[in-house]
């Protein structure tokens, strides 16, 4: 809870500044419409001029704006902005160095669709690169925090199964989800064998970075920077932030970056992806911000051939019934996460086994598009971001035609429904809540909106 003195001092401010804006206003000619005051949420200011940058920026995304009024808009600020409040008072922690590596990602895709900065400049109407940076440093920060929040309010909510039942039992026969038509696609994944020379190298290498890192001083960041082959980190120094409870990492990975002290680095390890060195830079709790070096291994042409060879003859034996996919899956798959259950895929999105169809990949789409239920693939080449080139067959072991949801049949995602609705709850229970204790102020010109929550405080 806030000290007295604190509010007093805060309440204090938010006068002087509801004063000075007030002159403002009064000072400009009433005809002209000005860059007034729309929302006051604890300790931020939403302008109308904000209103209008969000209304630009879903343009500019594509996102389609017909029937979208200022007042909903405003509304969805002022949500941001709460949630963004109460992050910093319950002291939640976010990378400013992960912040400007987005912006500068942001910047960089903003340039390569127009051309050059000055296009973007003269496209958002921006006077210099500076202000724009900045500008987009403080929207990020706002939704990283306002993210943030929203996790940690349902970080803990789960559901039993007696509420799902309870709450599939309460949705009218009539209203029941119809599930799009879904697959099973199973896979075995054979990696080229890496020469013990190209192996050791990569591995000295690592062993190099570490040791300039911990005995020469030399920088882990500009290091990763330099030399690490996972695009997806390689711009931002290496750096991920790892959740317990929320696995984004493959296992080996998880559990190298949380057996590790504040500024340890481990020693050189394997991964589906390559050879890593991992440094811990902060642990938080349940999170920890990590940063790696990725090298992937030089695969010669002669090694991908005894691959796909090697493929050839395990589809050879499935096709003759010598050997069926989940045997041969067990047997010879190099992809551990598959290799234990048949070969069947788990969509990372669900958690589950099936693949709706509409949703379904591009690339995993055009690959499985022309095969039949239970027919295998010709083996085909698959390389990963960082470079790593393998070869896998697949198949379509199960299909689930459209139908109206199930109990049995689709518990998982009635479950998941569950969930939702039970977060959902929890989150609309904590605003109302945190609107009632938290200084909330909104121009008399908005106060004609019919917001979706109780700001006006009736």
């Amino acid at each position: 809870m806030m000290p007295l003195n604190q509010k007093i001092l805060r309440f204090i401010k938010i006068i002087f500044f509801l004063i000075f804006a007030a002159e403002i206003l009064k000072a400009q000619d009433n005809r002209i419409k000005v860059d007034g005051v729309s929302a006051v949420i604890g300790d931020y200011v939403i302008l109308e001029s904000d209103i209008d940058k969000t209304l630009v920026e879903m343009k500019s995304q594509g996102i389609p704006t017909v029937g979208v009024t200022r007042c909903q808009l405003l509304g969805k600020l002022m949500e941001d902005k709460l949630y963004a409040h109460h992050a910093v008072q319950d002291s939640l922690e976010i990378s400013i160095d992960e912040i400007y590596s987005s912006v500068d990602q942001i910047i960089e895709n903003f340039t390569q669709q127009l051309g050059s900065i000055d296009k973007v400049l003269e496209f958002y109407d921006k006077e210099d690169e500076s202000s724009f940076r900045q500008e987009i440093f403080e929207i990020n920060k706002v939704q990283k925090l306002s993210l943030l929040m929203q996790q940690k309010i349902v970080q803990d909510v789960e559901v039993t199964p007696e509420e799902v039942r309870i709450f599939f039992e309460s949705i009218p026969k009539n209203e029941l989800p119809v599930f799009g038509t879904e697959l099973e696609i199973s896979q075995i994944v054979i990696e080229p064998e890496v020469s013990d020379n190209e192996r050791n190298r990569i591995i000295n290498q690592l062993k190099v970075f570490r040791e300039d890192v911990l005995e020469r001083g030399s920088s882990f960041a500009s290091k990763a920077i330099l030399y690490s082959q996972d695009p997806g980190s390689r711009t931002s120094g290496g750096k991920y932030t790892l959740h317990r409870k929320r696995p984004r990492m493959v296992k080996e990975f998880r559990d190298e970056a949380f057996s590790l002290e504040e500024g340890e680095i481990s020693q050189p390890f394997k991964t589906d992806f390559g050879w890593h060195i991992l440094k811990v830079d902060k642990i938080r709790g349940q999170e920890v911000d990590i940063r790696h070096i990725l090298l992937t291994p030089k695969i010669e042409s002669n090694q991908l051939r005894e691959a796909k060879g090697k493929l050839d003859t395990i589809r050879k034996r499935l096709i003759e019934n010598e050997i069926n996919f989940k045997d041969a899956a067990l047997a010879y798959s190099d992809e551990k996460e598959t290799k234990f259950n048949g070969g069947v895929l788990i969509n990372p999105q669900t958690g589950d086994t099936r693949f709706e169809l509409t949703n379904l990949d591009p690339i995993l789409y055009s690959q499985i598009r022309n095969l039949n239920d239970g027919q295998i693939s010709q083996p085909l080449i698959e390389e990963e971001r960082s470079g790593l080139k393998k070869y896998k067959i697949l198949k379509v072991s199960n299909r689930f035609d459209e139908h109206v949801a199930d109990y049995s049949l689709d518990y998982s995602k009635i479950k998941s429904l569950a969930l939702k609705e039970k977060q959902l709850n929890l989150i609309q229970k904590w605003m109302d809540e945190k609107i009632e204790s938290t200084y909330v102020n909104v121009n008399k010109d908005s106060k004609i909106c019919s917001f979706a929550n109780n700001w006006i405080k009736k």
